[in-house]
């Protein structure tokens, strides 16, 4: 059990307070669900919970939090190690070995549990989260879900009472990130396990949850109660809800299951009011014809080509490890292909560099603070302008553009992800490149953040640059309804509208779709707009 009593926090270096007077018991064998937009302070509360704020990161904290009896004002989190699991957002940075064994062995050599007791651990948890085929292979080998689910068992064999995850799905594809969920869930019911989880990819993860703890943000009072009461007034809803409360559903639905109960009444009404294709098109600029890659024994990417047009928008999904992140970097000149030959205005990316490589190619990694290196947001810009060549001003002009509110002396660092990724942008696109290439953009955004991703993308391909996105958020794409690719093992599995794709998947349709099939409906827009139509 988590006790939260009147817990006032503020970090030392900020006046304003993160969270304010929130008192909240949360009971054992539940599955509690932090919400909340970016920067609204989930991940402090989640640090609250094992002391690590303020006892790492310091700040100044009132109240009080107890973890089955144990304050974090008298414990250190060192204490806790034992009562709680801790998994990060990126699992990978928190391996310490290169087996998935030795992992799990040396969480408990941490704590110091006996050696005839942890083969009995080992084995038990293995068996209970699917990783027993696993145990003998390197870490480096395995999928996203499988670094996931190891994570979760690392933690796991210390025999936790408490599992607190921070965006334990944001870097998985829909199939891989149903197991992950599946997994916590039978800790729950067989374990008795609380766990805590923040997540933003909320129609993945809320029909899972016991109870959700809303954080608004701006030390507004945080809500707690069940999933169908906080969403009725939460900022934040999946497509699903947000299509329930528009409708006045009543119950409000949390799940495709529950909104079919009110769809398929109006599947009939709805059938000639269906919206059509309506893709851009535009001339030829990129062609990647008959790539393969290959990493010694492994073939990343199998004889792929397609054809990208200016002002034109192209998404590329596939489960982890199908090759969407290989082919984004062969298309930046990053990769050099096996076989086969890309051409970005007819030239070979590897061979550009310089400012002819930044008028023809922007290329976004995962991590886009990566690219960010100066100490302040006027600092990049000023940068910016003079590899360019730009006038003094240009960059930052962009950027005021794309960050209105935002203060150019702030590090950028200290901007939340959906921030730091529009600065990014602006960087890159003041140099008007032909081709712009996004991978994974929507990890840690909040649905605002991932709208004006969405509007700042259609800004883009109409000044002209093909925009490509390797994504697994089927919502986005569903919003840019753009054409879609789906990559499997390396190789093109299906092409074409994402109205015409994303239906036919089981894996990667979205919300509505799956609530209003055999429809295809993409989006909550096109739902409102069809039922308003049909009467």
């Amino acid at each position: 059990m988590i006790k939260f009593s009147n817990v006032s926090f503020a970090y030392q270096n900020e006046s304003a307070v993160i969270i304010k007077d929130f008192s909240a018991v949360i009971p054992n064998s539940e599955f509690s669900l932090v919400v909340g937009r970016t920067g609204s302070g989930k991940s402090t509360l989640l640090s609250l919970i094992n002391g690590n704020s303020p006892y790492l990161t310091g700040g100044l904290l009132a109240g009080d939090v107890e973890v089955f009896g144990m304050s974090t004002k008298q414990h250190s989190p060192r204490d806790f190690a034992e009562v709680i699991g801790v998994v990060v957002q990126d699992p990978r940075n928190s391996f310490v070995t290169s087996m998935v064994e030795d992992e799990l062995a040396y969480s408990m050599e941490c704590v110091g549990v006996a050696p005839k007791i942890m083969r009995q651990r080992i084995d038990e948890t293995a068996e209970l989260l699917g990783l027993t085929q696993l145990l003998s292979q390197s870490i480096e080998t395995l999928s996203a879900g499988q670094l996931q689910r190891v994570a979760i068992a690392a933690v796991l064999v210390n025999r936790p009472k408490v599992l607190v995850l921070d965006e334990p799905t944001s870097a998985l594809d829909p199939a891989a990130a149903e197991e992950v969920l599946a997994s916590l869930q039978r800790l729950v019911h067989d374990l008795g396990v609380c766990i805590v989880a923040a997540e933003h990819r909320l129609e993945r993860v809320l029909q899972f949850a016991d109870r959700v703890i809303y954080v608004p943000g701006n030390a507004r009072p945080i809500q707690v109660g069940p999933a169908a009461e906080i969403m009725e007034v939460s900022e934040i809803a999946p497509p699903i809800v947000q299509l329930g409360k528009q409708l006045n559903w009543n119950p409000l639905p949390l799940s495709v299951r529950e909104a079919r109960k009110f769809a398929d009444p109006l599947i009939r009404q709805l059938l000639p009011v269906m919206p059509a294709n309506q893709l851009r098109t535009g001339s030829s600029i990129a062609k990647v014809n008959q790539v393969s890659v290959n990493f010694g024994a492994t073939r990343a990417l199998n004889n792929v080509s397609l054809e990208i047009e200016s002002a034109t928008s192209l998404a590329i999904l596939g489960k982890n490890g199908a090759g969407k992140s290989t082919l984004l970097a062969t298309m930046a000149g990053l990769i050099k292909p096996s076989t086969g030959s890309v051409a970005v205005a007819n030239k070979n990316p590897a061979e550009l560099s310089g400012t002819k490589f930044l008028s023809q190619i922007g290329f976004v990694p995962q991590e886009p603070a990566d690219l960010l290196l100066q100490t302040s947001i006027a600092a990049e810009c000023e940068l910016t302008d003079q590899i360019t060549g730009l006038t003094p001003g240009t960059t930052a002009n962009l950027v005021q553009h794309f960050l209105p509110r935002v203060d150019l002396a702030q590090h950028p660092l200290d901007l939340s992800e959906g921030q730091r990724l529009l600065l990014v942008l602006a960087l890159i696109m003041v140099n008007s490149p032909t081709l712009l290439l996004l991978d994974e953009p929507t990890r840690g955004l909040d649905y605002a953040a991932k709208a004006k991703l969405v509007s700042v993308i259609s800004e883009f391909t109409l000044m002209g640059t093909a925009v490509l996105v390797a994504t697994h958020d089927v919502e986005l794409v569903a919003e840019l309804n753009a054409k879609v690719i789906i990559l499997s093992g390396g190789e093109i599995i299906a092409s074409g509208a994402a109205r015409d794709v994303l239906p036919e998947s089981v894996s990667f349709a979205p919300q509505i779709t799956r609530a209003f099939a055999p429809l295809n409906l993409l989006t909550l827009k096109e739902a409102v707009d069809a039922i308003k139509l049909a009467g």
